[in-house]
């Protein structure tokens, strides 16, 4: 490993930038070097190779009209962002890398040598394309262009320039394309479902070292109040080493999407409570689950009847059972809270929940806490005092 990879390496394990790297046809050096520098658990979540055309139909849920791209590579690059997104620990930034390349092999190629490059963070995506010439190089002489591309690439999202050039010709000069987002474009991906969540981290106090769960609490928050707050706090006691969250999907399973403005004016609440907040495209309990694996959701009594309901699973028991028994694999765990349902107060004892699930559930005692009021009869006093 030459010495400036070696130190770009150590200056990207230092950023709070955690990647997914998807590479399909080239760069394979780059990994050998991102893994083999100490700290690549700081960056690095995971790693996909998808070299076979069954592969890439896989990750990206379709055969790409063309592997090596400028469109498989965005495409790649965005799954790699949502993968992130679902992995990363607390507060920290992600960074999605696709890759995918025609290079030299054992048999002489018609077409040009060629690769290309995406990374996506949540306010840019950056695309490369090089085309190496012909004859050059070998093919690992080629594999390691590509890889110092890449690393320097993931180097320059992270936010550490370098001035290195690489040893391209001057007909081999990459061609760059780079698109940035501001909130509102990232909110309007999120609505129609190109990006799986925007996350805020507005309580950077609150956000533990270290601490790769979240405890999340999920609702409408229209509005915020105590009740929730106090909710969330009785929550957190009860779990080690977790981060708080609510969170807000921006999909309803039954109304139109919210708008922009909508959620950030509810958004505007956290911002101002100094409290973190997670917007999704996911209506139903067990997406946000497998959004978020292994995570902590606060839910009421109402609502975990509901979660074990088959009726919310096409009326299938089985595939209810089946769907719950893979988030409990990953580690999710539901917290549950007293609430009136019908008129009358209900907790975790008075819910039917299959035995197999049942370790799943943790119940909230109702001397802890009990909240009577809803965001609905708020918002109905609140309009009837205007």
């Amino acid at each position: 490993m030459e010495s400036w990879i070696k130190a770009l390496v150590e200056a990207i394990h230092s950023t709070p930038y955690q990647s997914v790297i998807f590479l399909s046809g080239g760069a394979s050096q780059a990994l050998g070097w991102l893994m083999s520098v100490p700290g690549a658990s700081n960056t690095i979540l995971e790693v996909v190779v998808p070299y076979s055309r069954n592969s890439m139909a896989h990750l990206l849920g379709k055969i790409p009209t063309q592997f090596t791209s400028q469109k498989t590579a965005e495409e790649m690059a965005l799954v790699a962002y949502n993968r992130a997104l679902k992995l990363s620990a607390p507060g920290k930034q992600v960074l999605g890398v696709g890759f995918t390349g025609s290079l030299a092999s054992s048999q002489p190629k018609h077409g040009d040598h060629r690769f290309f490059l995406s990374t996506r963070t949540h306010n840019c995506l950056r695309t490369s394309h090089v085309t190496l010439l012909k004859a050059l190089r070998s093919r690992e002489e080629e594999d390691k262009i590509s890889s110092q591309f890449l690393v320097k690439a993931v180097g320059h999202m992270c936010g550490i320039s370098t001035m290195v050039n690489l040893e391209l010709q001057e007909s081999e000069s990459p061609q760059e394309k780079e698109s940035n987002f501001d909130e509102n474009d990232e909110l309007q991906q999120l609505i129609d479902g190109q990006i799986c969540a925007k996350i805020y981290d507005f309580d950077t106090d609150g956000i533990r070292r270290n601490a790769e769960r979240r405890i999340i609490l999920p609702g409408s928050f229209n509005p915020l109040h105590e009740g929730h707050l106090r909710l969330l706090e009785i929550a957190l006691s009860m779990m080690d080493n977790a981060v708080p969250y609510f969170e807000i999907s921006a999909i309803n399973a039954d109304k139109p999407p919210l708008s922009i403005n909508e959620i950030n004016r509810r958004v505007e609440q956290f911002r101002r409570a100094g409290k973190n907040v997670i917007i999704s495209n996911q209506p139903y309990f067990y997406k946000k689950a497998e959004l978020f694996p292994g995570s902590a959701f606060v839910i009421g009594a109402d609502t975990a009847v509901r979660l074990v309901n088959p009726k919310y699973y096409g009326g299938d028991y089985s595939r209810m059972l089946e769907i719950l028994l893979e988030c409990k694999r990953t580690g999710t765990t539901f917290i549950v809270g007293g609430r009136k349902v019908d008129g009358i107060f209900k907790v975790l004892d008075d819910c039917e929940i299959p035995e197999e699930l049942r370790e799943m559930f943790i119940s909230i005692p109702e001397d802890k806490f009990r909240m009577d009021i809803s965001s609905t009869e708020l918002r109905q006093k609140q309009n009837h005092i205007r």
